[in-house]
């Protein structure tokens, strides 16, 4: 630990906590827990009010019942369907959620959803016990995990929105919203914001409505009329999504998406892009003429892992594309990916 990490820690207490460490059996990553624990003392050295130290103390508890529930399936490709908990099983939206979680379980994804009723028991339901992860929110006026994931033990209960939401988003490669309240607006939102600013990953996002339903459709007319005009969003922000009545298309974007995209990584101001199959010359040319604008020096080159990916044992199995991104566009990222996806040397869909 260096000193911005245990500010004003005396000395002793690093090593102990050192030693602590190594008695613990702990062997991996003990810079980031020497920090975490550092960081706990530091609270207690600044008189810290006893409510913030509940609130830090619960969000940690909550964080390590989470990652180790989601350890074991850290491979397998996750969805999470977010929606209403007021939804009846009758209401075509209970239908689509649960159509939509039994496809994407068939092509080997898994389903993680709030743990409650409505749409987020739907999705449960149709993915079955065996595919599906839940993280719910402890409320005095509801909610208990839906008997699909309670009863496997498939789920943790948060007190907290913040560690919910950021498990909700952290393990996914893709997201349905079905229409609901303003939980589900906020959880929606927060999607398009993190991707907007970079602060996540492009992944797909599908708003599925029920069959002939004008919830998103609505949606999208206020952001044209309101948000875009208004300058306060960029014109393509919003096309980033897929709205949909449709189960199947809902099911092809969220797949699709991952065609040829694999994975990304930043390596100092280089963005990599990682791909299934390897373009050819005339592809990346193409790729340059359609987004050249997105790159502030250079273009997009084709080329092995970097050195560091070496070092690192990073995904090395894959080609990649390597670009120096506009960082006031990544936002935009997602529409390389799709013309990524779209390369006649990309694997059949």
């Amino acid at each position: 630990m260096g000193p911005s990490d245990t500010g004003t820690i005396p000395h002793p207490v690093t090593e102990e906590l050192r030693a602590t460490i190594a008695a613990a059996g702990i062997t991996e990553s003990t810079d980031l827990v020497a920090r975490i624990l550092a960081t706990g003392i530091g609270l207690g050295i600044d008189d810290t009010e006893r409510l913030d130290l509940k609130i830090t103390s619960a969000a940690l508890s909550e964080m390590r019942a989470a990652f180790r529930l989601f350890a074991p399936y850290r491979g397998t490709p996750k969805v999470t369907i977010f929606g209403s908990a007021r939804t009846l099983p009758d209401d075509a939206l209970y239908r689509q959620a649960s159509e939509a979680a039994t496809a994407l379980a068939e092509r080997g994804w898994m389903v993680v959803t709030g743990a409650g009723p409505g749409i987020m028991q739907a999705a449960a339901e149709g993915a079955g016990p065996h595919n599906s992860l839940g993280v719910s929110i402890r409320l005095p006026f509801e909610e208990r995990p839906n008997a699909v994931v309670g009863a496997n033990a498939r789920s943790v209960a948060m007190k907290y929105f913040f560690t919910r939401k950021l498990m909700l988003v952290k393990e996914s490669s893709g997201f349905v919203c079905v229409p609901g309240g303003f939980g589900t607006l906020d959880e929606m939102f927060e999607l398009l914001t993190l991707q907007q600013t970079g602060k996540a990953d492009p992944t797909p996002i599908v708003l599925l409505d029920a069959p002939g339903g004008t919830f998103w459709t609505g949606l999208r007319r206020f952001v044209d009329d309101h948000l875009i005009p208004s300058g306060v969003i960029s014109k393509g922000d919003f096309d980033r999504v897929l709205i949909t009545d449709s189960v199947t298309a809902a099911v092809d974007e969220l797949t699709g998406f991952y065609r040829n995209y694999d994975s990304l990584r930043w390596v100092g101001k280089r963005l990599v892009l990682r791909v299934k199959a390897e373009p050819t010359d005339a592809e990346v040319e193409a790729l340059n003429a359609a987004f050249g604008d997105l790159v502030t020096e250079g273009g997009i080159e084709r080329r092995g892992p970097l050195a560091v990916e070496i070092e690192d044992d990073d995904e090395l199995q894959w080609p990649r594309l390597v670009l120096r991104l506009d960082q006031f566009r990544v936002g935009e990222l997602y529409r390389l990916i799709r013309a990524v996806n779209s390369l006649e040397s990309a694997p059949a869909g």
